[in-house]
């Protein structure tokens, strides 16, 4: 039965155009490797399901892109917001893609070709040392999926800390969660902050921004 329907769904993708055959398999590959990922660190990727668009959208939408150089995320696994901020980024804009997982790393280095893209093997509780070495001195604004409750709170103030500090002054921290712990976070370090509600994600989520405001 198995085989049969593995048979099927190839001879439903061989019946497509070119294009769309090989976006149908660009998509079941980057499924795949998202559960991968997964399964090697349930506790850190917080859905076996990427972000809906809408969610997407509803966190880009509040960027001034216009005024961003530097754009960081945390954990994008395998990209799923990579080509709406690669959309909106500038010209002469970075991109820095933070993750602890080496796979993720590896399939977004093959994924995306783009100049402005910069995926990096590491920890966002070292950020300044990635925005440094990528030529900045600061961010403007940044990007996390992490699950902020299945780290420890030293683990979670850390990285918010980490990011306070390597944010310029304007600039914004925006997470998106399936519980209320980063909101919290965000809401101890940083001046301003709004919140938001993704509802048709799958499960629903929290959205947070938190804005560094200009010390007076």
């Amino acid at each position: 039965m198995l085989k049969c329907q593995s048979m099927n769904r190839s001879a439903n993708a061989a019946s497509l155009p070119r294009k769309s055959r090989k976006a149908v398999m660009n998509f079941a590959h980057a499924g795949a490797v998202f559960f991968r990922g997964f399964l090697d660190h349930p506790r850190m990727v917080a859905s076996v399901i990427p972000s809906s668009r809408s969610t997407i959208n509803a966190l880009l939408d509040r960027v001034d892109w216009d005024e961003c150089r530097l754009f960081v995320e945390y954990g994008p696994g395998v990209g799923t917001f990579s080509s709406a901020i690669l959309d909106r980024l500038p010209p002469d804009g970075t991109y820095l893609a933070i993750d602890t997982n080496p796979r993720f790393i590896d399939y977004l280095k093959q994924a995306i070709h783009d100049p402005r893209f910069r995926p990096v093997f590491g920890s966002a509780a070292d950020v300044e040392t990635f925005v440094r070495a990528a030529g900045h001195e600061k961010a403007d604004y940044i990007l996390s999926g992490l699950p902020f409750s299945a780290l420890t709170e030293e683990q979670g103030g850390s990285i918010v800390d980490a990011s306070y500090d390597v944010l310029r002054d304007g600039g914004a921290f925006l997470t998106y969660q399936f519980r209320a712990t980063a909101r919290q976070l965000t809401a101890q370090r940083f001046g301003k902050v709004e919140t938001g509600v993704a509802l048709f994600n799958v499960p629903p989520c929290l959205l947070t921004w938190g804005y560094k405001l200009p010390r007076s």
